[in-house]
């Protein structure tokens, strides 16, 4: 297993660290791509503050990334492709500001948090996984907001409320390889995403009760089954991060260790995943950004979980 996390870690990285200009809103790659511009900055970000969490020795790889993010930060343009969508204006000037490299404070991203009224930072008519997000962020980057304590918004949260209503939870194996996910799309990201906020990636406890904490890890183990049965790889690795950050141990347990296997099936020589699923894999045939547009995602989750697997470098 060793082996195949390093496989895993040293492949994504390389691939990614060969497309780091179609991060770049602003480069040529970048201006031209079929993705979500400043969401795939905003990863590529997140991928940097947790590798440095982890990286002891200065690794070079890091250094690269995190002059790529420093340099979208510091474009004058930045703020405007931050809000272009209203929609994620408060969630992604916030998460920004949370995952800014060092010595950008006086950038052009600081207005977007200039532009934040009230009601951005307000629990009015959001969701408890709403307000559990923002709150995630506006806390990291600093920014005074409404949104309620987290131990009310735990109670409230997918974590806690979904595993609770699963009629059949107490028994779990009854579920075939053909039968459908046991929650939503929406609901299995909300999950995961859930325990990284809750836990700031696996840096803090995430709060849930031990009866919480045993009905939550048995749906995750459910999904993740489904998930390695159905070759759902982004999902995949969010499930086996989402156990890390709820202190389990993944690689314990044959679902875990199936997913690392799955994963490594579906990684390609260059070192990237193709997509999330193996339904919507791309292919070679495929012009390299819209190849780019389709891979990156999952290849990122995939490396953030080979981080998050190696807890005895975390800070």
């Amino acid at each position: 297993m060793p082996s195949d996390l390093d496989r895993l870690s040293a492949g994504t990285l390389a691939w990614l660290g060969r497309h780091l200009d179609h991060f770049d809103p602003y480069s040529a790659s970048g201006r031209s791509a079929e993705h979500g511009r400043a969401k795939a900055a905003l990863e590529l970000a997140l991928l940097c503050h947790l590798w440095a969490r982890r990286d002891t020795g200065g690794d070079p790889r890091l250094d690269q990334a995190t002059a790529v993010v420093r340099t979208v930060w510091q474009h004058p343009d930045f703020p405007a492709l931050l809000t272009a969508d209203p929609r994620c204006a408060a969630p992604y000037g916030l998460a920004c500001a949370a995952l800014a490299p060092a010595g950008t404070d006086g950038t052009p991203h600081r207005a977007v948090l200039a532009r934040l009224t009230p009601d951005d930072l307000s629990p009015h008519g959001r969701s408890a996984y709403q307000q559990l997000e923002l709150r995630h962020y506006a806390d990291k980057a600093g920014v005074p907001h409404a949104f309620e304590p987290y131990e009310e918004l735990l109670g409230q949260n997918f974590l806690v409320r979904l595993p609770a209503a699963m009629p059949d939870r107490a028994a779990p194996d009854r579920a075939g390889p053909d039968d459908a996910a046991p929650v939503t799309v929406p609901e299995a990201y909300a999950l995961t995403h859930s325990s990284f906020y809750l836990s700031d990636f696996g840096r803090t406890a995430p709060g849930l009760s031990a009866t919480a904490l045993a009905d939550a890890a048995e749906l995750l183990r459910r999904l993740l089954e489904h998930c390695v049965r159905h070759d759902w790889w982004d999902l995949a690795a969010e499930l086996v991060m989402a156990q890390v950050c709820l202190r389990l141990d993944p690689l314990r347990t044959p679902w875990g260790r199936a997913a690392v296997d799955c994963l490594v099936r579906a990684q390609r020589p260059d070192g990237a995943l193709p997509g999330r699923s193996a339904r919507t894999a791309a292919t070679d045939a495929e012009p390299v950004g819209a190849f780019f547009a389709t891979a990156y995602h999952t290849t990122l989750v995939t490396a953030l979980m080979t981080l998050l697997l190696r807890p005895e470098h975390a800070s």
